[in-house]
C-alpha cells in the first residue's frame, strides 16, 4: 500500500506562508508533570505571541485527547502513539505557517526524540516546565493525583509511571521560583530569534 502513496507539491509553500506572516513558523514543546504549569504558561505565551501579530495555535494534552486521540489510554504504547500523532500535527502546522504551542506531559526523553526528529530540530523549542512532584500533588487542580494515590488510575506520571526530566532543554522554567509573567517573558524572548525571517 505504502508503495501507492505520492507527496504532493503545492504551489503555496512553508516559506510563501512565512513570508506572508512575516515569520517564521515552529513548535514550542512544554514538557512537565501534570499539574506544573505547563498549560497556563502555554496559554499565556500564545497570548503574548499572538499579541504582537504572530500567526499561532495551541495543541493541548486534554483537548487532543477529546478528538484525535480519543480511544489512546495511557500505557506506554499508547502515550508513544498519542504523541507520534501530535507530532505529525506540529509539523503541518509549521507547514501552515503557524506557532504552535504543545503543552505534553511527554515523560519519556525518547518519545521527545521521536516529537523533535519528526518536526524537525529546527522547528522545535523544547520548554521544561520544572516543577517538583510535591508542588504538583499539592497543587492537583484536577485531583488526579488523589486518584492516582488512591490505585483509581493507573500509569500516572510521578506515581506510578516514570518522568524523565530533560538533561539540555532550551529554556527551563522552575515554577517554584518565578512567576507565570516571568516565565512567559522567558520564553518569549528565547523565540524572538527564531520568529525573523
Amino acid at each position: 500500500m505504502s508503495n501507492n502513496i505520492i507527496a504532493h507539491d503545492y504551489i503555496v509553500s512553508r516559506e510563501k506562508r512565512n513570508q506572508k506572516n512575516n515569520h517564521n513558523s515552529f513548535v514550542i514543546w512544554f514538557t512537565g508533570l501534570s499539574g506544573s504549569g505547563k498549560s497556563t504558561i502555554a496559554n499565556k505565551v500564545e497570548e503574548a505571541l499572538f499579541e504582537i501579530g504572530i500567526k499561532t495555535y495551541t495543541l493541548d494534552g486534554d483537548n487532543i485527547r477529546m478528538g484525535i486521540n480519543k480511544g489512546l489510554g495511557f500505557s506506554e504504547d499508547d502515550r508513544h502513539e498519542n504523541l507520534r500523532r501530535i507530532a505529525e500535527v506540529g509539523k503541518l502546522f509549521v507547514d501552515a505557517g503557524v506557532v504552535t504551542v504543545a503543552a505534553f506531559v511527554s515523560p519519556l526523553q525518547k518519545d521527545r526524540e521521536l516529537v523533535k526528529s519528526i518536526i524537525g530540530a529546527n522547528n522545535f523549542v523544547e520548554v521544561f516546565v520544572d516543577t517538583s512532584l510535591e508542588e504538583c500533588e499539592k497543587r492537583d487542580v484536577k485531583g488526579l493525583y488523589k486518584k492516582a494515590r488512591a490505585g483509581e488510575i493507573k500509569n500516572f506520571t510521578g506515581i506510578d509511571a516514570p518522568y524523565e526530566a530533560p538533561t539540555q532543554p532550551n529554556v527551563l522554567i522552575e515554577t517554584e521560583k518565578e512567576s507565570v509573567a516571568a516565565a512567559v517573558k522567558k520564553v518569549v524572548t528565547f523565540v524572538k530569534h527564531k520568529l525573523e525571517l
